[in-house]
């Protein structure tokens, strides 16, 4: 049995002795030892690039299911299984490109590192995130659909914002941390304030596009001010 274009994503039927089947049968692999877990993850990865794509070029309401899997290669009911639908692919989306700009940051609420190191870390990276072109573009989807597609909305805010505001709530929350802290600053006003010191007009800015995304240098400059501005309001 040969893998169709619409089951590329689902598990081949190795039904008999799987040893036997020919080196262009799917069913070799398994048999051959060959890792799945990397081809599972190789083809999860290329249908969120093929969505992120078609969300970004045509926006996100105009993106049916259907459309995806034919671009995909997959099919639509692997889509509903792997993610529960549109929404929850854009959560996927919007997770796994975060997850790009914070890999091998160790997570915040075991970091040993000292309290400014692990924030400058934290906001250089956040900068990165939110000023990648991809983003950018995303920010103004949401922004455009935001009123007629409510979901889009959700989704975005869930898997973004929110997301990001209860990692620092949980950091701020560590003994260690708040103890550095005006104990009588509620942890979420923390997090909303740290965020809102280290975008300044950022979101602002994205809402125009732009050729040249700020460099490096120039991220690390507005972290640093950012922060030093966060510290000196909320430090005891």
């Amino acid at each position: 049995m040969k893998i169709t274009a619409n089951a590329a994503l689902e598990e081949p039927d190795c039904p008999g002795d799987a040893a036997s089947y020919a080196p262009d049968s799917p069913c070799f692999g398994k048999a051959a030892g060959r890792p799945r877990a990397a081809d599972k993850e190789a083809r999860q990865q290329a249908l969120l690039h093929t969505a992120a794509q078609l969300f970004l070029e045509k926006g996100y309401s105009k993106v049916s299911l259907e459309m995806i899997a034919r671009e995909a290669h997959v099919a639509v009911r692997t889509i509903y299984v792997k993610f529960g639908g549109k929404a929850g692919l854009l959560n996927a989306v919007i997770s796994t490109g975060r997850a790009h700009f914070f890999a091998g940051m160790i997570d915040m609420e075991a970091d040993p590192r000292p309290f400014r190191e692990v924030m400058e870390d934290f906001a250089l990276r956040f900068l990165e995130l939110v000023t990648a072109p991809s983003f950018a573009s995303l920010h103004r989807m949401v922004v455009a659909e935001a009123r007629t597609t409510p979901e889009l909305a959700e989704t975005f805010y869930k898997a973004g914002p929110l997301r990001t505001r209860e990692e620092l709530m949980r950091f701020f929350a560590r003994p260690d941390i708040r103890a550095q802290l005006r104990p009588e600053i509620p942890l979420e006003t923390l997090a909303v304030h740290m965020i809102t010191c280290i975008m300044g007009d950022t979101m602002v800015r994205m809402l125009f596009p732009s050729d040249k995304p700020p460099s490096i240098e120039e991220l690390r400059a507005r972290a640093t001010l950012g922060l030093d501005l966060f510290f000196r309001a909320v430090l005891r």
